[in-house]
């Protein structure tokens, strides 16, 4: 399949993702339970200025505004019947500002969970996740994105979901799931369980990997239990720029641009192929990562001691397959993701 993505993968041996969304929208004034979806139609100048942020800083692939526009989450602010809309519009903007980037940019249309649960303990059936990934997908693909990018995913019911969508808009994709419960998603899946049901999809991602979770050391060792699996697909790294701690009314990530930029090292010798930041990763910490890359030869694959020394330990005994009871351990702090 010839598209933007596969082009730039082709022609580089790394490729830098962008950063936080949400992170880099708090600073510009949303207010917490607001949808940063309507700022597509309602301040389209502080999207246009979150896209250029990540560019000006180096990524080669920034996703768009649309996490959040599907038409489940919409529907907590009576919005459901705009799902074309804001995310054609999150995906024109970011179209607009690659285009004028003088350097190949891929526009990677941003689809989050739904936020249901899949039956038989929830309500959610195949059948309607994917019509709602599949609406979303069209939109995003009407305003010009290159690829689709999902992420966060915790239930692989609804990866398998996305996927169809995917298959439906004609469109390639990218899909990351986030493993922040000792080492294995919220709904219990593994390293190793992902990849496997990456291997057996109709209509498989272009690269896979994680995203989100605890801090850089958790999701660097689940970059490794992906390449213990053997797979040749390309790997994707989004690692959130530290711990998030409360501090005087706000959730700050306490990952340096030097922490990243370690990071962005240790995965790419780890063998991921795309690399970025998630909540708490500014333009500054992907400066950092740029350069680092740039500048830094390739070494050898990283042991988990190594990434430990390097990132801090990690918030668990286990990554979740019962290979490494031996790993270092750090007790799991306080906060929530942002």
């Amino acid at each position: 399949m010839s598209n933007a993505l596969t082009k730039l993968l082709e022609s580089r041996e790394w490729l830098l993702a962008d950063g936080a969304t949400g992170t880099n929208l708090f600073n510009m004034g949303l207010e917490s339970g607001e949808p940063p979806e309507f700022w597509n139609t309602e301040k389209p100048d502080n999207i246009r200025k979150l896209y250029k942020g990540a560019v000006d800083a180096g990524s080669d692939i920034f996703l768009t505004n649309s996490f959040g526009g599907n038409a489940s989450r919409l529907k907590l602010h009576k919005a459901q019947n705009r799902v074309l809309e804001l995310n054609r519009i999150a995906a024109e903007i970011a179209r607009e500002v690659a285009d004028a980037a003088g350097r190949p940019i891929v526009v990677a249309g941003s689809v989050g969970p739904t936020g249901e649960i899949f039956e038989p303990m929830g309500t959610l059936t195949h059948a309607a996740a994917v019509e709602m990934f599949h609406e979303q997908a069209e939109g995003l693909k009407a305003g010009g994105a290159d690829v689709l990018w999902v992420e966060t995913i915790s239930a692989p019911e609804e990866y398998r979901a996305a996927a169809e969508a995917a298959k439906l808009a004609g469109m390639p994709w990218c899909g990351t799931m986030s493993f922040d419960t000792a080492g294995r998603t919220m709904m219990g899946t593994t390293s190793a369980a992902m990849v496997d049901m990456v291997e057996k999809l109709d209509y498989p991602p272009l690269a896979f990997g994680a995203n989100c979770g605890v801090g850089a050391s958790d999701l660097m060792r689940t970059m490794l239990g992906f390449v213990a699996q053997g797979s040749e697909r390309p790997l994707i790294a989004k690692g959130n720029a530290g711990i998030p701690k409360y501090h005087d009314g706000h959730i700050h990530y306490d990952g340096t641009p030097e922490l990243m930029a370690e990071y962005a090292v240790l995965a790419r010798d780890a063998g991921v192929k795309i690399i970025g930041g998630c909540c708490g990763t500014m333009p500054e910490h992907l400066k950092a990562m740029r350069a680092a890359l740039e500048s830094r030869p390739k070494g050898p694959r990283p042991t988990l001691e190594q990434i430990s020394a390097a990132l801090g330990g990690f918030s668990s005994a286990s990554d979740g397959t019962g290979d490494d009871a031996g790993a270092p351990k750090r007790e799991r702090r306080g906060g929530r993701r942002g």
